[in-house]
Formats: C-alpha cells, structure tokens, sequence
C-alpha cells in the first residue's frame, strides 16, 4: 500500500445557509494546492448545520453541492468526503457523499438517527454500508451518531485481510459529549486495527447548541496523529500504508475477530 495524505476540515457552519457555506468553504480551502493531499473531510451537514428542517436547504441527488464537491475535488485533485441532506422520492436523507476528481464514488445514507434530536423523525435512515477505495485504501465512511454503535463498524476479514484500511466519521458532535466522542474514536481504531479519521464542527448552531470538536486523526494502535479542539483548522497528516500492514501482520488479533 503507497502512503496517503489525509486533512481534516473543522470550522463553524452557517445555520442552514447553503450557499453561504460553500464560499466559506472555498475561504477555508485557499491553503490547499493541487496535489498536496489525497483525502480532505468535511463535517456532517457540512452546508447547513444540523438541521430538522430538511425540507430548507435539501437537494436533488448530485445537485448544487455536489458539483461544489467535484469541482473542487477536480481543482484539488483529491477524494472529498463530506454529508449534507438530500430529497429522494419524497424522503430526506442524510447522505454521505465521496467524490473524486474524476466523479462521483459513494453514497451512504446514515444509519443510526439520533432520536434525542429526533432526527428520525424527519429523515430516513440508510441501511447499507459502502467501503470505497481509491489510490489503493479501502474506506469506510459512517456519520456522527454510528460512532456509539460499535458493530456497525466492525473491519470483517475477507479474503484473509481486513475489509478496511481507513475509518471515517463526520459529525456535529455537541460539546457536552466531546469526551464520548474522543474516546469512542480511539476505541474503534484499536479494536478495528485500523486508522481513524473523526471530524467534527466548532461554533454554535441554530439550536444554541456548543460544538468545540474536538476533530483528529488515530493510527491502528490509538495514537493520535493530528488533533484540533475549540478552533477553526485544516490540517493534513500523513498516513503509512507500510506501517498498517505491518501492524496487522505483527499482531494479528483481526483473525481472531467474531464474525457478527
């Protein structure tokens, strides 16, 4: 497996202002240059903030945002990965979306609705995981509220090795869980023997709820790589292919692993 860069994109999101959002994005991202990364996440909602009224800022599959996505994606030469709501036979979804410079890779519609904000209330839960791979990593991307579901996101063997290389969760994580949050993220690298990317957002949405992060990326072994709390960031760190395989190869527990 080649080495790849990974950068994470944590910042404040405008209350359900699409548009608004996106050239705040385009702001964030003057830094990045053609080439310079591989993958750059995004947060949960990332146009809109967490929002239960869908039907304000939800979109046709692959409409206005999704272009925003492909052409920077194709301007940075890089997978982007990031959810926002989309409309779809009469349902809202909301709906992770990996796109790469040559198009669009994945959907997953998340899973797990988070009830206490009744999201399941006004969106339709997803029921099928997808693993992308792109430049040789296998990725599997889940949102937010998965995270608490550890099963969800178990790395099976298939074909004598892990399903998955590199583990992604977006998120509008509240501030009075961010501890939740943290270690939940580290658990599931260690108990995956995987890397784990989480990016959350910061600032006060529309609700008056607090988001602080924090938003990091982990190795296979739970240490922590990059790691940003209480501020807007973007930053890259760089992930060994060589490393995991090594890791995995050195201590084998994977096999060892339930099947369910």
């Amino acid at each position: 497996m080649q080495d790849i860069n990974v950068t994470i994109v944590q910042h404040d999101l405008l209350w359900e202002d699409v548009n608004g959002n996106l050239d705040y994005m385009d702001a964030l991202l003057t830094g990045l240059q053609p080439n310079e990364t591989d993958v750059v996440i995004l947060p949960e909602m990332f146009n809109s903030g967490f929002t239960m009224n869908p039907a304000v800022v939800a979109e046709s599959p692959l409409g206005h945002t999704y272009e925003w996505m492909l052409q920077t994606a194709y301007r940075l030469q890089a997978l982007f990965i990031g959810s926002f709501v989309v409309q779809e036979s009469g349902k809202y979804y909301n709906r992770l979306h990996a796109v790469a410079p040559e198009g669009l890779l994945a959907t997953y519609d998340k899973k797990h609705l988070f009830r206490m904000g009744k999201e399941n209330e006004y969106y339709s839960a997803g029921s099928d995981k997808t693993i992308i791979t792109f430049r040789d990593w296998r990725i599997l991307p889940l949102i937010c509220y998965d995270l608490r579901f550890p099963i969800w996101s178990r790395n099976r063997i298939q074909d004598d090795s892990r399903r998955y290389d590199l583990l992604i969760y977006v998120a509008n994580w509240p501030q009075r869980r961010s501890t939740h949050w943290h270690r939940l993220l580290l658990a599931r690298a260690i108990e995956n023997q995987t890397y784990v990317a989480g990016v959350n957002r910061v600032g006060t949405d529309g609700k008056g709820i607090s988001h602080i992060g924090p938003s990091l990326v982990a190795d296979f072994g739970g240490d922590t790589l990059i790691y940003t709390e209480n501020t807007e960031a973007v930053l890259t760190t760089r992930l060994s292919g060589a490393k995991l395989v090594q890791y995995r190869t050195d201590f084998p527990a994977w096999q060892d692993a339930d099947d369910f």
